[in-house]
């Protein structure tokens, strides 16, 4: 049994994502992220960023439980894990890896300074809604350009469809409209239609 602390964020969705499309069995343990709950020191324990999402899995290497946190480092060891949605090898292995580490160093990050500057007052967001929407609006364009390649980003659909799914997820409030970028808006719908994804957001995070 996997245990899944989290909240109702992209990042959280990644994972409750990944899970379903893998067939794993979880349980959500939601960390209250509005009240200071991933400060705690029982999940400082498990997450010493004090970021959400983080696992517990009972069954972890050499059937001992393990502890993960970060939300690439949990897809890759749920991918390895199961054996799915990440080539074990070669040129196809190194794709999933390319674009994960993009979403991890780019598509997340940048999208979430816009969620930032959102909250805040006219004055204060206008310097950081224009540089921080311009980069993200520059990533869905390299997002789109890929995507006119193939179906998925990285060849057969891999966790790297997941990391991106779950901040592209939140393209309404970076004020993207993707009939801007029709090969995101055709993966998306695509994703998004699948059974699994589809639970994968609708599990109760919080």
């Amino acid at each position: 049994m996997i245990q899944l602390y989290a909240w109702d964020t992209p990042n959280a969705r990644k994972i409750s994502v990944a899970l379903e499309e893998m067939g794993l069995t979880y349980r959500v343990e939601p960390v209250d992220i509005t009240q200071g709950r991933q400060f705690q020191p029982d999940f400082l324990a498990l997450s010493p960023n004090n970021r959400i999402p983080a696992i517990v899995d009972s069954e972890g290497p050499d059937n001992a439980p393990i502890s993960v946190f970060e939300s690439g480092a949990i897809l890759v060891y749920l991918a390895e894990k199961t054996g799915l949605f990440l080539p074990a090898t070669g040129r196809a292995r190194v794709q999933v890896m390319e674009w994960l580490m993009w979403q991890m160093g780019g598509f997340g990050p940048m999208p979430g300074q816009v969620h930032h500057f959102l909250g805040v007052d006219e004055a204060q967001r206008a310097y950081g809604l224009e540089r921080y929407q311009k980069e993200t609006r520059r990533l869905y364009g390299v997002l789109d350009r890929r995507l006119a390649e193939g179906e998925h980003v990285a060849g057969a659909l891999s966790i790297a469809d997941f990391a991106i799914l779950g901040w592209a997820w939140r393209h309404a409030r970076h004020r993207i409209d993707l009939a801007d970028f029709p090969n995101v808006q055709r993966w998306y719908a695509a994703l998004m239609a699948r059974p699994a994804v589809q639970r994968g957001f609708s599990a109760a995070l919080t």
